[in-house]
């Protein structure tokens, strides 16, 4: 299947990352509020463009589904989302995002989420999507609640950072949700 590309109110668009988008990537794993909620080991142009050749191959596998948030028509990369550990067969999927300076302020990254949920849902057919983030990470509970995903607790310990372990929120929608 052919990745979709999905325009947002905000004005930019979900597209497949592009061997070009690599500045994105190493820009993201310098960003200090990224970095210290994601585990980005992406030092260089070329360990980003096999990252992005490992996201078309897990795309194809069904393994994984991941966007480029991206200015409109070939515009540079200012963010990542996508479904991680997509399991078909179990109906669940969970999701993962990052989003650059250049592209904050928007209310982009609620839209996106909003987005690649009604397609998991819709074209998919997933049952339960998962949203996890470290508890100290204001930002990402924001846009959790922002786009529809319950609170359903708290994981101990569960997410290991650059500064050590973090508990976790654990976030959920389910298909009758919508």
């Amino acid at each position: 299947m052919a990745q979709p590309v999905f325009e947002l109110p905000s004005g930019l668009e979900l597209r497949p990352w592009r061997v070009s988008d690599a500045d994105a990537l190493v820009a993201a794993a310098r960003e200090p509020a990224i970095r210290q909620w994601n585990r980005l080991l992406v030092t260089s142009q070329a360990e980003a463009r096999k990252r992005i050749e490992r996201m078309h191959e897990r795309w194809q596998t069904e393994q994984s589904a991941t966007w480029a948030i991206a200015r409109p028509d070939g515009g540079q990369a200012v963010g990542l989302i996508g479904w991680g550990d997509i399991d078909l067969n179990g109906g669940s999927a969970e999701i993962l995002y990052w989003i650059l300076p250049a592209g904050r302020g928007r209310g982009a990254m609620v839209e996106a989420t909003k987005r690649v949920t009604q397609w998991a849902f819709d074209d998919l057919g997933l049952h339960r999507l998962r949203l996890c983030h470290a508890v100290a990470n204001s930002a990402s509970c924001r846009v959790a609640a922002k786009a529809g995903f319950s609170l359903e607790g708290t994981m101990r310990s569960a997410l290991l950072h650059e500064d050590g372990w973090h508990d976790e929120h654990l976030h959920a929608r389910i298909s009758s949700d919508i």
